[in-house]
C-alpha cells in the first residue's frame, strides 16, 4: 500500500537518481511549488516535465480561469481527469497537477496505480505568501481571498494526507533542496525510481 514518508531535513543528502520506472505525480495546494519543483526534478532525472493544467489550457485554447468562467468547475474537473489519465498512460516523467486534482478519488486511484503521488506540504502562511496578489487562481477570486485559501486548505489537507509520499515545502530552502527532499522520499519506492 502507500508509504507515508516525511522529509524535513533542509540539507537532505544529495541523491544520485537512476532510471525512472513510473511517473512521479506532484500534488498539493496551489502555491506549494509543484510546477517549480517538478521542472527541476524532471531536469535532474532527465525525463519529460508534464503539467496537467498546461495540457488542459492547450487543448481548450483558453486559460483555466476562462474555462471556469465559461464552462464551470465540474466541466474543468472532467477534462482534468481525462488529461491526467492520458498523460499517465502516454509518457513516464514528472507530472505537476492542479491543486484540486487530487481531491477526486478516481484521480488518486489512477495516480497511485500508474505512478506515485508525492504531496508537497506547505503551511497556510507559506501558501498565502506565494499566491496573494495574483489573479490566476479562479478559486481565490472572492471578496476575501485569504479566507478562501484558508477554507480550501483546511478542507483539502486531510485528502492530501492520502498521497503515497509527503515532502515538506516550507519555503525555507531552494528548489534544488526541494528536489533533494523529493528524491530522498522516493528512496522508499524502488518500484518508481532506481538509484545508482
Amino acid at each position: 500500500m502507500s508509504e507515508n514518508h516525511q522529509i524535513t531535513n533542509a540539507t537532505a543528502e544529495s541523491c544520485a537518481p537512476g532510471k525512472l520506472k513510473k511517473t512521479i505525480v506532484l500534488v498539493g495546494m496551489m502555491g506549494a511549488g509543484k510546477t517549480a519543483v517538478g521542472r527541476a526534478l524532471a531536469a535532474r532525472l532527465d525525463v519529460p516535465f508534464l503539467d496537467s493544467d498546461h495540457e488542459i489550457e492547450a487543448a481548450a485554447n483558453m486559460s483555466i480561469p476562462e474555462i471556469f468562467a465559461r464552462d464551470g468547475e465540474p466541466f474543468f474537473r472532467e477534462k482534468e481527469h481525462q488529461v491526467i489519465t492520458r498523460l499517465l498512460k502516454e509518457e513516464c516523467g514528472v507530472l505537476s497537477t492542479g491543486g484540486g486534482a487530487f481531491l477526486a478519488e478516481r484521480n488518486r486511484t489512477v495516480m497511485s496505480e500508474a505512478g506515485v503521488s508525492v504531496c508537497l506540504q506547505a503551511d497556510l502562511e507559506v501558501l498565502w505568501k506565494r499566491v496573494k496578489g495574483r489573479d490566476t487562481r479562479p478559486l481565490l477570486r472572492s471578496p476575501d481571498p485569504y479566507k478562501s485559501l484558508s477554507d480550501l486548505y483546511h478542507a483539502r489537507v486531510p485528502i492530501y494526507a492520502q498521497a503515497d509520499l509527503k515532502v515538506i515545502s516550507d519555503g525555507q530552502v531552494s528548489i534544488d533542496n526541494m528536489v533533494d527532499r523529493v528524491l530522498e522520499a522516493l528512496r522508499a519506492r524502488p518500484d518508481v525510481l532506481e538509484f545508482n
